[in-house]
């Protein structure tokens, strides 16, 4: 059994040479594609979205129809959102770890744990499937035998591990540290046991829209929609009309920092998917949309066609991106995305310590460049979706420090619906994801966000 954040290997063992014994049962080729999927995430550190790229997953997704497909990301979901609960299970289970030869069992008992204590499906049918599973690759099947024993026990134990006393058991150590030392022992467990809540879909919309044609939900004092559903995305009430779009409630609050007015001029720096250019466009900026990556700008060019909006799209780097001033600009900079764990639980795992201090010296010098293309009396919101001050409330610290034609403009609680736990002591944006407090658990929460509002002054040269 790999021990809570053991660094990932390779040779999990899956796309082997399938046993020709048993037949594929319904359910069955789901099992084993999240169990694939977790191989490739959790094991060798592959983000989860890129396996559901068109072409990019493994083998075993190929020939699923599209409800299967979701089927295998929610159990990989839920596995990465509690998988070190799942360890920890699976650990004291196998007292003495798994055999040498069953290494490649592991996903298949994660994903069969998983389906036991955290998902709506019967303790028989994980248990058979799981079983089945193992069957169906040769060099698994004599350990057939084990995975039963294993998975009965831990569902005759669910007690002990549904509801774990240790708030941090499904954090990375390293993370958990990290936030120990930013906010204390409280905030972080608070943070820590917000990611353990599967989120609701977060929609922002055109002003002056009429609610009553968008999808039945809750109407949030920071402006966006929450909606409880699992229906797909482009199935949903007024989708194909182009009246809404899905960006979390806190990842909306920066380009509306921003209070762009219409005409202005307005740079996005680093702007696919582009939720936020959605925004400023809808509030009738003349929008310059920036993005390295070609791929990810095709994305953001249909969702524009489909909203009915439009921006300038280029491709390139912020680093060394030439253009006159602009009136205003929102640097949303690559960063380490702890903040979205609740979305995306798989960061928690794929992401290494040093990957903090390589993306903060990146944003020094996008923050840097950013600056240069602001004109006078010009505003730049900076953000990132992280919980690490040293890519946020540091940043901007230091920044002020080197830049003295810039200066900080403190948000206040009446921009981000009253609010006011979402400010820090500097007047920044500060949301943390057990924020937001609704009804349930699962109506509650916000994407961990840093931002910060500055304004350069109208006499720098």
């Amino acid at each position: 059994m790999v021990k809570k954040d053991a660094p990932p290997r390779s040779g999990t063992g899956f796309g082997r040479r399938p046993a020709p014994a048993p037949d594929m049962v319904p359910g069955l080729a789901v099992r084993l594609a999240a169990a694939a999927i977790l191989a490739e995430v959790a094991g060798n550190g592959q983000p989860l979205d890129d396996r559901f790229a068109p072409g990019a997953g493994p083998e075993a997704l190929s020939g699923l129809d599209a409800r299967d497909r979701a089927l295998v990301r929610s159990i990989a979901l839920v596995a990465l959102r509690r998988l070190g609960s799942l360890r920890a299970a699976l650990a004291a289970t196998l007292e003495k770890g798994l055999p040498r030869k069953a290494q490649g069992i592991e996903w298949t008992l994660v994903t069969g744990a998983a389906q036991i204590l955290f998902m709506d499906v019967p303790d028989h049918a994980a248990v058979d499937l799981a079983v089945r599973a193992v069957r169906h690759q040769a060099h698994t099947a004599p350990f057939a035998g084990l995975v039963n024993a294993v998975l009965r026990n831990i569902a005759r134990r669910r007690a002990e591990w549904e509801s774990p006393a240790d708030p941090f058991i499904d954090t990375p150590q390293w993370l958990a540290a990290r936030w120990r030392r930013a906010y204390g022992e409280e905030t972080a467990a608070r943070i820590a046991l917000a990611h353990r809540d599967e989120p609701t879909l977060d929609l922002s919309f055109k002003p002056g829209l009429d609610i009553a044609r968008l999808p039945e939900g809750l109407l949030l004092p920071t402006g966006s929609l929450r909606i409880d559903t699992h229906t797909p995305v482009e199935e949903l009430e007024g989708y194909a009309r182009g009246q809404w779009w899905v960006q979390d409630a806190a990842a909306a609050l920066p380009a509306r920092l921003l209070a762009v007015k219409p005409g202005e001029r307005v740079a996005d720096l680093c702007a696919a998917p582009g939720g936020k250019t959605a925004q400023l466009a809808a509030a009738g900026a003349d929008v310059v949309a920036l993005d390295r990556s070609a791929e990810r700008l095709k994305r953001l060019t249909l969702n524009l066609e489909r909203l009915g909006l439009t921006a300038e799209i280029r491709v390139g780097d912020a680093l060394t991106f030439e253009a006159a001033p602009f009136d205003a600009i929102l640097l949303d900079a690559p960063c380490s995305a702890t903040g979205t764990i609740r979305r995306h639980p798989d960061v928690a795992w794929t992401k290494k310590p040093g990957d903090v201090g390589a993306l903060a010296a990146v944003q020094k010098k996008m923050l840097d460049r950013a600056a240069e293309l602001l004109a006078p009396g010009g505003r730049l919101v900076y953000c990132t979706c992280s919980l690490e001050p040293d890519e946020g409330e540091l940043q901007i610290a230091a920044l002020l420090r080197r830049n003295p034609d810039l200066k900080r403009v403190p948000v206040t609680p009446e921009e981000i619906g009253g609010l006011p736990e979402c400010i820090n002591a500097e007047g920044e944006l500060r949301t943390l994801p057990f924020h937001l407090k609704g009804e349930t658990s699962r109506l509650s929460g916000l994407d961990g966000f840093f931002a910060a509002r500055l304004i350069k002054r109208n006499d720098a040269v």
